[in-house]
């Protein structure tokens, strides 16, 4: 006897969460790989961003450094002659006294490779080093000397560390003793910067990796969500369901579009003209230079003005996008500095009240309550036109309230309240406390609006959580 199988077909519930769910998880994988690949790549530019600078700062050092062993035998340089050894044996031993730290030193290679001072690495001494390189292959007597020919310079190679006697990255700084046909330098070891740069990079991808699970657990709620909803539900609320879904990731695509605008016009009208003003003065200066125009000099500080305005712009955009004070300071402190930045900007009075939290506030609610207050204080800018904003925080047996007035215009009075928060900002405003449990009230006439926000007593933290955060953020 042959037993025929065949495969029901679907049911409609069935087919109503396969078509609930396909898209969610593959919208929620497509969103994944995209913010990685663009926390990835913004990371590693400010990575890139501070090795930079902290090599420029080690640079600098160096140079200091040789000019202040360039000052120490500079009159016994200038008044010897070129073949004068008893001054060339004293500049050779003030160069072997001026250690500093566990590995700096002065070293002097004369033009034929022959080392003449190197006092953390003495077995150098005497012996002709022309064709020493690195375990790399980078050539590094040979070079020292080419660039002391030419007046001085930069040179990174491999080198052991007195200290240690492992081999770490060195930048090293020479200038050259033409009469003397010498080449002088010291160095200074980057391998604290290569392990800085290395654990933030892996901090990083740590950063990253917890997004990824954050969102595995929500799709996954939002999965057994979907489907416990269908089993119970009628296709009466499926459709409604449906259709609130479609208008809510409308109102996410609004938002995320809303804040990338805002981001590409601050990058556009306030970094790019700044970095075109950078651009310009630096090719100014090298036209100058080349022409042996004394005012290179002024187009250069110029642009570096330029460029420092463009870093307090970055860092300002940085802050908006996640104020590292709400983090380490509390919600009090992070009102406040968003109140002076509203002053600063707008010229609007304002007043800020606040009973200390120490802190007490758990990361979500502080978080939510910021971004309302920044979302009322922008509605204030562009609609409101007011002339003072009181602010009052504080903390209660019920929880946390905290309440924002202004002397503004208001509302429209033939608005109704659902009309009221109809705005994509009073939206987020009421969903963000909604998320917390917590309510949302809105009064507003023609002497102004009042908008108070409470949280219950479930978002502050337990005092055994409080003494953890105080203890992290002491350490």
């Amino acid at each position: 006897m042959t037993q025929v199988t065949s495969s029901s077909p679907l049911s409609y519930a069935q087919k109503l969460f396969l078509l609930a769910t396909v898209p969610l998880i593959l919208a929620v994988a497509a969103i994944s790989i995209i913010v990685a690949h663009q926390s990835r790549q913004l990371a590693e530019r400010e990575i890139q961003t501070l090795e930079e600078q902290l090599i420029e700062a080690k640079k600098a050092e160096l140079k200091n450094y040789l000019s202040i062993a360039r000052t120490a035998f500079g009159n016994i340089y200038g008044l010897a002659l070129p073949d004068d050894e008893e001054a060339k044996l004293q500049v050779s031993q003030i160069l072997a006294a001026l250690i500093y730290g566990q590995d700096g030193y002065f070293f002097v290679y004369d033009y034929d490779g022959t080392n003449i001072v190197s006092p953390r690495q003495t077995e150098l001494i005497g012996k002709n080093w022309i064709d020493l390189t690195d375990a790399n292959g980078t050539p590094i007597t040979e070079e020292l000397i080419r660039i002391a020919r030419t007046g001085g310079g930069y040179h990174s190679f491999e080198w052991p560390k007195p200290s240690t006697g492992e081999t770490a990255s060195m930048v090293t700084f020479v200038l050259g003793l033409q009469d003397w046909r010498w080449a002088v330098g010291t160095g200074i070891f980057i391998d604290d910067i290569q392990e800085e740069v290395a654990a933030a990079r892996a901090g990083v991808e740590a950063r990253i990796q917890r997004t990824f699970y954050y969102i595995g657990g929500i799709t996954l709620a939002a999965v057994l969500l979907v489907f416990f909803s269908g089993i119970v539900i009628n296709v009466r609320e499926r459709r409604l369901a449906d259709a609130k879904l479609k208008k809510l990731t409308q109102r996410v695509f609004d938002a995320q579009e809303e804040e990338r605008g805002r981001v590409a016009r601050e990058l556009h009208d306030g970094i790019s003209q700044i970095l075109v003003g950078v651009r310009y003065a630096l090719d100014s200066t090298r036209r100058r230079m080349n022409a042996g125009d004394d005012r290179a000099e002024d187009t250069l500080d110029r642009g570096m003005e330029h460029l420092t305005t463009a870093i307090h712009e970055v860092r300002r955009i940085s802050r908006d996008l996640r104020p590292g004070i709400l983090d380490d300071l509390g919600l009090g402190p992070a009102l406040r500095g968003l109140i002076d930045e509203f002053t600063t900007r707008t010229g609007v009075e304002t007043e800020i009240h606040t009973v200390p939290f120490r802190n007490r506030l758990n990361p979500e609610a502080k978080f939510s309550l910021y971004r309302i207050a920044q979302e009322a204080l922008t509605n204030i800018e562009r609609h409101a036109n007011a002339t003072k904003v009181v602010v009052d925080l504080r903390g209660h047996k019920r929880g946390a309230t905290m309440r924002i007035s202004d002397n503004g215009t208001g509302f429209p009075q033939h608005l109704s309240r659902s009309e009221h928060i109809g705005g994509l900002g009073l939206r987020n405003m009421q969903e963000r406390v909604e998320q917390l449990n917590g309510t949302l009230k809105i009064m507003t006439n023609k002497s102004g609006t009042v908008i108070v926000a409470e949280v219950p007593l479930n978002q502050m933290l337990s005092p055994e959580a409080d003494i953890e955060s105080q203890v992290e953020t002491t350490g």
